[in-house]
Order: C-alpha cells, then structure tokens, then sequence
C-alpha cells in the first residue's frame, strides 16, 4: 500500500464509536498504552491487527488505511453516478455505482474523470438490427489502445473490453438516454452522451 493508517484516524474513530483508549485496547487484545503510541505517531499497529481494529472501530480495512469512513447514503442507486477505476499495473477495470475506496496492485485508485469525446476518439455508432454497431478509429497497438467501451444509463450499465492489436468495435442495445465512456490508456477517460 502507498499509504497506512494514521494515529490520527484510530483516534477520531475511537472517539466516534465513543470507546475510551482501554476500551478498544480490551477488544482488540493490546494494552492501553499500545492505543496511546499508535494515536500520538510513537508508533503503527502490525499489519496482523488491521483487521480487529478495523472491526472494532467499525469501519472497513481500507476505509481505515485511506483515513475515510464511507458512510452509505445512497437510498436508491442511480447508474449515471458511475466511477471507473483502471490500475495503472495491471489494467483491472472497476465499475462502481458511486465513489468508493478501491486498491489493486497495492494501489489506491482515484476515480476516472471523464473528459468530453475530442475528435481523435470520436466514435461512430451505426444501427445493426436492434443494437447500435460501434467503432472508434483508434489505434489499437500495445503501446497506444483503447481499453474498453461502456453504455451507461440511470437503470443499466453494459461494459465490453478491449484489447491492444484487437478492434476497438463493440455492440450494445441502447435502451433509453445515457453516456457512452472510452477509455485510452494514453488520453484517459472520454464520454459521450446518447
């Protein structure tokens, strides 16, 4: 990871939960003092106590790595909100309906933003039946490729990926208003609405 848990963190979640520094030391099974040398910086709790500290704090190992607690408002998920997230390691491609905390590779990933379609990754869309052919003039080598194509509405969400010294051509049922995402792995995220 490219980055561990804070003093500062382990503190305001202790006192968010409302336990004294005995208190989550006795859950956990450290002493008191161990609790006061991880909040002032004297020192990091072993990677062996990540988990029953985040449990006893209530939130999630990485929610407790990055320093922030996600808290679930969302009543009813909405697909437009949708955030990717591509590791620049090994180019595992995340859909989450929202901003979440994601690693890979021992990466924290941020989320893509997506930039308007430029004319150099404009696609094409062509009706084939009753789905809409798409292809975007694109060079598709190992160096310089797209890696996917994603049709997102507020209800549905259809993903195709793609690979270098493939075609960067894909079919999807367009099913309502929505965005169409590509990803370059040189120029980012793009989106296009349809």
């Amino acid at each position: 990871m490219n980055s561990y848990v804070t003093g500062n963190t382990i503190r305001q979640l202790r006192e968010r939960k409302k336990l004294t520094q005995a208190e989550l030391a006795e859950r956990i099974d450290v002493s008191s003092k161990t609790i006061s040398k991880w909040e002032t910086a004297k020192g990091l709790p072993d990677v062996s106590l990540l988990e029953p500290l985040s449990a006893a704090l209530g939130v999630s190992v990485m929610e407790l790595m990055s320093g922030d607690a996600v808290t679930n408002q969302n009543k009813s998920a909405n697909m437009l909100r949708s955030k990717f997230y591509v590791c620049p390691i090994c180019g595992n491609v995340v859909h989450a309906m929202g901003e979440t905390v994601i690693s890979c590779c021992g990466v924290s990933l941020p989320p893509l933003e997506a930039e308007d379609v430029d004319e150099a990754h404009r696609p094409v869309l062509e009706v084939v039946e009753d789905e809409e052919f798409i292809t975007v003039s694109h060079p598709m080598t190992k160096t310089h490729y797209l890696s996917f194509l994603a049709y997102v509405t507020s209800d549905r969400f259809q993903m195709v990926k793609l690979y270098p010294e493939g075609n960067a051509a894909c079919r999807f049922r367009f099913q309502g208003r929505g965005y169409l995402y590509l990803y370059c792995n040189r120029h980012g995220l793009m989106k296009r609405k349809v």
